[in-house]
């Protein structure tokens, strides 16, 4: 055993040697994920584009409802009708039925409306997730990139906070932050009505290591 052991030990020592170095040149940046993503045009612009489809679905849901408001009205016109002594039983009796049609058009009316706002929900939903995929998906390539050509090993997010809602990262000194330089990249192709952010700074400490 001693001998396996006097073989082992140098080995291992000799390995944990050799990691030291090369965790002390691995390089780690980090980005403010929030403001990118909230500064990004693209993102302003799929905003821009939520809002007005639900401003269509709202335009949409108002005219369904005032039309139920119109037969519901009429409904209880025809109800009030219907008891009405100064004409026929007969008459009442046609009354009570063009009533009785009201109402299953009311309830047709009700399911209508309600379906329509779940569908209008489940729209928005739909494509607000995929506006926020798409544009993560792209500003996460511009990380991927950009750590890339600096030699970073990782990049972790500024602005993320642990499930206590503490910040994950408690000490940054911003040398290798590359939160400005990759709005600038993301939003080169902006068109002119699009709000851009005007970094405070560049990532000029990053390339010139």
């Amino acid at each position: 055993m001693k001998t396996i052991l006097k073989r082992i030990l140098p080995v291992l020592l000799l390995t944990s040697l050799l990691s030291i170095p090369a965790m002390a040149e691995s390089r780690i940046a980090t980005i403010d994920l929030r403001k990118v993503f909230d500064n990004y045009w693209k993102r302003q612009q799929a905003e821009a584009a939520l809002k007005d489809r639900a401003a269509e679905f709202d335009k949409e849901y108002k005219s369904m409802v005032d039309d139920y408001n119109k037969v519901k009205e009429d409904y209880n016109k025809i109800i009030a009708s219907s008891n009405d002594q100064s004409v026929t039983q007969e008459e009442r009796d046609k009354r009570k039925s063009s009533a009785e049609a009201k109402l299953l058009e009311i309830k047709s009316s009700e399911n209508t409306i309600r379906a329509f706002e779940n569908n209008a929900r489940d729209q928005l939903d739909t494509q607000r997730k995929r506006m926020r995929d798409t544009i993560l998906q792209e500003i996460r390539n511009a990380i991927s990139a950009k750590a890339k050509a600096g030699g970073f090993s990782l990049v972790v997010d500024s602005a993320a906070e642990s499930i206590n809602n503490t910040p994950v990262v408690l000490y940054d000194n911003h040398d290798n932050d590359l939160t400005d330089g990759i709005l600038s990249q993301l939003n080169v192709g902006a068109p002119p009505t699009a709000t851009k952010e005007t970094p405070a700074a560049d990532d000029k400490k990053e390339n010139k290591k």
